[in-house]
C-alpha cells in the first residue's frame, strides 16, 4: 500500500516537473502555435471551395400495374407469347447504385459536350480540373495532342482508353457519391463534388440522363421486342386474310352466270377461301388482343425513373474556415512541439540523451 502511495506521489511530481519544463519553453511553444496558425490560415485561404450538385429521384418498381394484367400475361404465356414485364428486379436495390458507378455510364457522361461550351467535352473539363492537362504540358507529353472527338486517331485508342479508365476511377473515388436515403424507400441521391461549379452541375445532369436512358431502354427492351414481333405477325395475318377475301371475290366475279350443274367451279374455291378467312380472322383477333396487352405492359414499365430534385445554380458551396483551420493547425503544432520537449526531457532524465551526447563529443 505504501509503495502504491509513493508511486502515485512520484507520478504527480513527474507531471509537475514536465509542466514546469514546458513552461520554461513557452517561447518555442508560442512560435510553434503562431507558425501552425499561419500555415492553417494560408491553407484555408488558398484552398478552392467545393461545389456539390445533388440530384434525387424515385425509382419505380413497376409492380403497381399487376393484377389483371398479370393474369392476361400468364394466359398468353400458355400459348407461347411473352407480354414482357418480367424484369422488375433488374436494377432494384444495390444494382442501380452500381450502375451509376460503372465505367460505361461514367464514360458516356464524360464524352458528352459541355452545355456551357459546346466545343469542349466534359472529359476536357475534368482533365483541366484535375490539372492533368497542365501536367502533360509541363512534361511536353504527346498526350496534349489527344483529341477525344477525333475518331480517326486509331493509334491513340489505347492511350484514350487508359485516360478514361483513370478518370473513371478518380471520379468514383473523389467526385461521385450515390446512395439510397433509406433502405425502405426507393429514393436515390446522386452527389457530384468538385472545385468547378459548372462541371459539378453538368456532369451530374449528364450522368443521371445516361443512366435514366439506359435504364428505360433496358427495362423496356423485352416488351418492345414482343411488340415488334406481334406487329409483324398481325400485319402478315391481315395481309393473308385480305388476299383470301380478294380471291373469293375474284372467283365470284369470274363465274357470273354459272350453270347450276357446275357448282364445283365456284363452291370449292370459295369455301376454301372462306375457311382461310375465318381461320385468319380468329388468329388476327388473338394477335390484336395480345398486341394491346403488350402495349399495356410497356406503358406499365415506363417511365422508370422520376427525378424529384435536380441541381440549380448557385450550387451548395463548402469552403474551409480560416479561423477554424488556424486554431486546429496551431494547436496541432503546439501539441507536437510539447511532445518533442517531453520526450527530450524523459530521455535526459533517464540518462540516455546525456550518454549519446558524450559519445558524439
Amino acid at each position: 500500500m505504501g509503495q502504491e502511495e509513493i508511486s502515485l506521489k512520484e507520478l504527480i511530481l513527474k507531471l509537475q516537473s514536465w509542466s514546469h519544463y514546458l513552461l520554461s519553453k513557452w517561447l518555442f511553444l508560442l512560435i510553434a502555435g503562431i507558425l501552425g496558425g499561419t500555415i492553417g490560415f494560408l491553407y484555408a485561404h488558398f484552398k478552392k471551395p467545393v461545389y456539390t450538385a445533388i440530384t434525387t429521384f424515385v425509382l419505380e418498381s413497376g409492380d403497381q400495374a399487376g393484377g389483371a394484367l398479370s393474369q392476361y400475361a400468364g394466359m398468353a404465356a400458355m400459348v407461347g407469347i411473352d407480354l414482357g414485364g418480367g424484369s422488375e428486379g433488374l436494377f432494384q436495390g444495390e444494382n442501380i447504385l452500381e450502375l451509376y458507378k460503372s465505367r460505361k455510364m461514367i464514360e458516356a457522361a464524360l464524352l458528352k459536350s459541355s452545355i456551357s461550351d459546346s466545343t469542349k467535352l466534359l472529359l476536357d473539363c475534368y482533365l483541366k480540373l484535375s490539372d492533368t492537362q497542365d501536367k502533360w504540358k509541363s512534361e511536353q507529353s504527346e498526350l496534349v495532342n489527344v483529341n477525344f472527338r477525333d475518331d480517326s486517331q486509331k493509334e491513340l485508342k489505347r492511350v484514350k482508353d487508359s485516360i478514361i479508365q483513370g478518370a473513371v476511377l478518380d471520379i468514383n473515388k473523389e467526385y461521385l457519391q450515390v446512395e439510397k436515403l433509406d433502405k425502405k424507400l426507393s429514393i436515390i441521391k446522386v452527389n457530384v463534388k468538385s472545385e468547378n461549379e459548372v462541371f459539378s452541375k453538368e456532369f451530374n445532369e449528364a450522368l443521371v440522363k445516361e443512366v435514366n436512358d439506359f435504364y428505360v431502354e433496358t427495362k423496356t427492351k423485352k416488351s418492345l421486342d414482343n411488340i415488334k414481333v406481334l406487329e409483324q405477325k398481325t400485319d402478315s395475318v391481315r395481309a393473308v386474310m385480305n388476299a383470301n377475301i380478294s380471291t373469293a371475290a375474284s372467283i365470284i366475279d369470274a363465274t357470273p352466270n354459272l350453270n347450276p350443274t357446275r357448282q364445283s367451279q365456284r363452291l370449292g374455291p370459295t369455301q376454301k377461301s372462306q375457311f382461310s378467312i375465318e381461320a385468319n380472322k380468329a388468329i388476327l383477333g388473338h394477335l390484336v388482343q395480345n398486341l394491346e396487352l403488350s402495349k399495356m405492359a410497356l406503358m406499365k414499365e415506363t417511365p422508370l425513373i422520376q427525378v424529384v430534385d435536380e441541381p440549380r445554380y448557385p450550387l451548395e458551396k463548402a469552403s474551409s474556415s480560416r479561423v477554424v483551420f488556424s486554431v486546429l493547425v496551431g494547436f496541432l503544432f503546439v501539441l507536437l512541439t510539447s511532445f518533442y520537449f517531453i520526450v527530450q526531457y524523459i530521455l535526459r532524465d533517464i540518462g540516455v540523451l546525456e550518454n549519446e551526447e558524450k559519445v558524439l563529443s
